[in-house]
């Protein structure tokens, strides 16, 4: 696919949160990366408001295990409390992804400059990514690294099908949708022989709005071309 990177991604935990977990004070963890989470490890790894990134696929290369541990998170108001989190445990997955140039940001036409961009993002993967890579949450360290995409063998190869129920997709940001609300999205995904074949943002039909919110302003003046040079 255009302006595509392949990528395997990997750490010792990671807490995909299912947000249904989160109303006592707990968190447990889907048992798949959803397509925010991963489309946030592309973005640590190469972004620019230029940019919209697209996650097509992931594969999920080792068996879906689970840790609870025992945390002590900070309160709003101050002090800590108790809490269980459960984690996913030695996650290995490969990724497919690609970027499209952002149509919501026609004030950021003068950076569409797409072979550069590409060539960018492919050598900002090879160096492990331009910002840390977090599986979900901050205390779960990630790390990438270019791969091809269905090499190696996978422990959900030849599986079948697994119905994962309802999850989210990811979020619309007004910068991405030209709407000034932010809105969660949710779809059903099915786990096929190990991999996941994302829907598009735009074709999820079930939507919620969380709040009003306005993008960011961005233009020659707070961002530098990808060459280096305005026309």
């Amino acid at each position: 696919m255009r302006n595509s990177i392949e990528f395997e991604v990997f750490g010792n935990y990671a807490l995909f949160t299912d947000p249904v977990t989160k109303i006592g004070g707990e968190k447990y963890s889907y048992h798949v990366p959803t397509y925010q989470a991963l489309k946030g490890i592309v973005e640590s790894i190469y972004w620019k408001p230029t940019l919209l990134m697209i996650v097509d696929s992931v594969r999920v290369m080792n068996p879906i295990k689970m840790e609870s541990k025992g945390i002590r998170p900070i309160n709003y108001n101050g002090g800590n409390t108790l809490a269980h989190y459960t984690y996913l445990k030695d996650v290995r997955y490969q990724v497919r992804a690609h970027f499209i140039f952002n149509p919501h940001r026609p004030d950021m036409a003068f950076d569409r400059n797409e072979h550069k961009h590409h060539n960018m993002l492919k050598r900002s993967l090879k160096t492990g990514g331009r910002r840390d890579i977090f599986l979900g949450v901050r205390e779960c360290q990630g790390y990438v690294e270019p791969c091809v995409f269905g090499e190696d063998k996978g422990f959900y190869d030849n599986y079948g099908d697994i119905h994962l129920g309802t999850m989210v997709h990811g979020i619309n940001y007004p910068d991405e949708t030209g709407r000034n609300e932010m809105e969660v999205r949710l779809w059903n995904p099915i786990l096929k022989d190990g991999v996941i074949d994302f829907i598009r943002p735009e074709q999820c039909t079930r939507t919620r709005r969380v709040t009003d919110m306005n993008a960011k302003h961005f233009d020659r003046h707070n961002v530098e071309a990808v060459d280096g040079l305005f026309n």
